[in-house]
């Protein structure tokens, strides 16, 4: 994913906010992503689902609300 950096800024932005740390440290998202944890998987995949959802029609978009 490290080419796509749309992709991975707001998968960063989801993981950043699903789990917040106690401690300011900016190789959180780095080292999830380097070791593929599943807190870094479900980042990405609600970043795809988000997309697919935002790209759909806008009854679905209503859904996200």
């Amino acid at each position: 994913m490290r080419h796509d950096m749309r992709l991975r800024a707001a998968a960063r932005a989801i993981f950043d906010a699903v789990y917040p740390s106690d401690h300011w440290s900016p190789c959180r998202f780095d080292e999830a992503e380097r070791f593929n944890t599943v807190h870094y998987r479900q980042a990405v995949g609600a970043k795809l689902q988000a997309r697919a959802m935002l790209s759909a029609d806008t009854a679905a978009q209503l859904e996200l609300i």
